[in-house]
């Protein structure tokens, strides 16, 4: 299955860079052509200058782009050249309602869609070991799963069209708790004077650790927050996420809170960091408390 890749980010181009690796990348795009031409070269595959060029020559094409509009506008690129049959693998992190009009739009002309988005950071991403959960057509989800097993270490079938992003979206949810509740840990471990690298060495091993616990409770013990996941993406996931509940009439707390602490990041110039930078409004919490008398 000779594919095509759409958007070359830091998760997209260590995706395409794994399908090279397994012998299916037939090519690549990105808004910035200079950024596929330097990947191109490096894989010595194609790089593409137009989406309609990619599409004919690729059976199937993923992609992997920061919004529902980058999205919708890929999409109408590579319409024009689909093959009858093609199948469309959308990686990225958009609204539910967004992959089932693709998946209809798509549809009318012979391709099948597929909403795969994926969780594990941009470490997942290069080594291959992303959980990617799948919403759509389970015929098409059969005929993909080769590719995906390709990206990933955990392929999951969801349900029909948008279920792979409500899964996404309930992904992000726990993900703002678990982030928040990292930082806040380790701003109190740091207030009492804590070693904070046995403190992670520890309870890394412990009831309380997490993914985020292991992976970055280290960026927060050295104060630096190199972008993984950075908080604008997130706070457009939680964006996302709060739509989807007020459709069902809630509201929900945690995602509140947790765009509110990134509005704070944000406006202080902290968006393009990883998200883990919460902990520098946790830290602050610290900062009027006298030392603990002994």
């Amino acid at each position: 299955m000779q594919t095509g890749f759409a958007g070359l980010g830091a998760m997209g181009a260590n995706m395409a860079r794994n399908l090279h690796r397994a012998g299916f990348l037939a090519g690549v795009w990105n808004r910035t052509h200079d950024k596929a031409a330097a990947l191109a070269r490096e894989l010595q595959c194609r790089a593409y200058e137009d989406l309609p060029a990619l599409a004919a020559a690729s059976d199937s094409i993923v992609i992997c782009v920061s919004a529902d509009e980058d999205l919708r506008a890929v999409i109408a690129g590579l319409k024009p050249g689909l093959k009858q049959g093609t199948i469309v693998i959308d990686c990225s992190t958009v609204g539910a309602g967004t992959a089932r009009d693709i998946h209809a739009e798509l549809g009318a002309v012979g391709a099948g869609f597929l909403d795969c988005p994926v969780s594990g950071g941009v470490e997942g991403a290069r080594a291959a070991t992303l959980a990617i959960m799948a919403g759509g057509d389970e015929a098409v989800f059969a005929s993909a799963k080769p590719l995906l097993e390709k990206l990933g270490r955990t392929v999951t079938y969801m349900g029909a069209s948008g279920a792979g992003q409500a899964t996404k979206a309930t992904n992000q949810i726990m993900c703002a708790g678990i982030i928040q509740a990292v930082a806040e840990a380790m701003a109190f471990a740091k207030a009492e004077g804590l070693p904070l690298e046995r403190v992670i060495d520890t309870l890394g091993k412990g009831a309380g650790s997490s993914w985020y616990f292991v992976n970055r409770a280290p960026y927060m013990a050295h104060n630096e927050f190199p972008a993984g996941f950075r908080v604008r993406l997130h706070d457009k996931d939680l964006r996302i996420c709060r739509e989807m509940a007020a459709e069902r009439g809630a509201r929900l707390p945690v995602v509140e809170s947790t765009l509110e602490e990134y509005a704070h990041l944000i406006a202080d110039g902290f968006g393009d960091e990883d998200i883990s930078s919460i902990y520098r409004l946790k830290s602050a919490l610290f900062t009027t408390v006298q030392p603990k008398k002994t």
